[in-house]
């Protein structure tokens, strides 16, 4: 069966966004009939990814985040961006315990739980200009009885 769906969302960089976020992609992603863990994977991956974009990009601060997701035959991309302060050194940042926000007890593992939680990771980041986190999820499908 040949699925194509698409949808865009823009919202504010606001901590009780990331549940909205999270909810949204949800939603979305059900269409290709994903497992419990599955699903959750995939919220755990985005909650990760915007609070990253409230918290690291915009300190917290105003701003806007777009949420875009890409569903192609049983696949599901995922990708969060924001106009923030960037991330100087991407290799570093994806180090599993690094932080740049330790003064708010930062665990430092967003990236690798996006990792973990999903088949593919991209970042692309510019100081000053702002990052894009783009990830993605193959959904097994489920034979029937």
């Amino acid at each position: 069966m040949d699925k194509k769906n698409a949808m865009s969302l823009e919202f504010d960089s606001k901590s009780e966004n990331e549940s909205f976020a999270r909810i949204v992609v949800a939603a979305f992603a059900a269409q290709l009939n994903p497992t419990i863990e599955e699903i959750a994977d995939i919220k755990t991956a985005v909650s990760e990814a915007v609070t990253n974009s409230i918290i690291h990009g915009y300190d917290g601060g105003e701003g806007k985040i777009t949420l875009t997701c890409i569903i192609e035959e049983n696949k599901i991309t995922v990708t969060v961006v924001d106009k923030g302060k960037g991330i100087a050194d991407i290799k570093q940042a994806m180090e599993p315990l690094f932080t740049s926000r330790p003064e708010m007890e930062r665990s430092g593992m967003g990236f690798a739980f996006m990792e973990a939680f999903m088949d593919d990771l991209k970042v692309i980041s510019t100081p000053e200009e702002g990052t894009i986190v783009t990830m993605s999820k193959t959904i097994e499908e489920v034979s029937g009885f």
